[in-house]
């Protein structure tokens, strides 16, 4: 599989097409066993109250992976990501109801490098937070 976009047709400040994301309790359950992180906060109300979260949280991978899916689906090609990163910076706070959650993601082309790769810069929110801070994606294009 190789990228769908070529690096010549990239520019800075393109918009990669952006993204909603929904998060349920139900899809944390899945990533849980999925990933092996039962940590109580990412499933137990009770729990992640007692240490201070306003609610259950997603996982941050989760929110990562969800995040950069913008990317992967803009280039047709998950392998093409050579180097991706984030900070975490609030947490996806997702209630016990049949609405759950939505993550947000947007990104652009920041920079355009002359080994074929351009960085995109995301930004990921839920219920109006920054989620994801410092989060960039290197990326090889056809």
């Amino acid at each position: 599989m190789a990228a769908k976009i070529s690096h010549a047709d990239a520019e800075v400040g393109t918009g990669l097409p952006a993204q909603s994301f929904p998060v349920t309790r139900a899809t944390l359950v899945r990533y849980a066993g999925a990933s092996g992180d039962f940590n109580p906060i990412h499933w137990n109300e009770r729990f992640a109250k007692e240490v201070g979260l306003p609610d259950v949280i997603a996982h941050g991978m989760f929110t990562m992976a969800e995040a950069i899916r913008v990317v992967t689906d803009w280039t047709g090609d998950p392998g093409a990501v050579v180097d991706y990163g984030v900070r975490f910076t609030k947490p996806v706070v997702v209630p016990d109801d049949d609405r759950g959650a939505l993550i947000e993601v947007s990104g652009k082309v920041a920079v355009k490098n002359d080994d074929g790769t351009v960085r995109v810069d995301l930004t990921a929110t839920s219920d109006g937070k920054k989620v994801l801070g410092m989060a960039r994606a290197t990326v090889r294009l056809a």
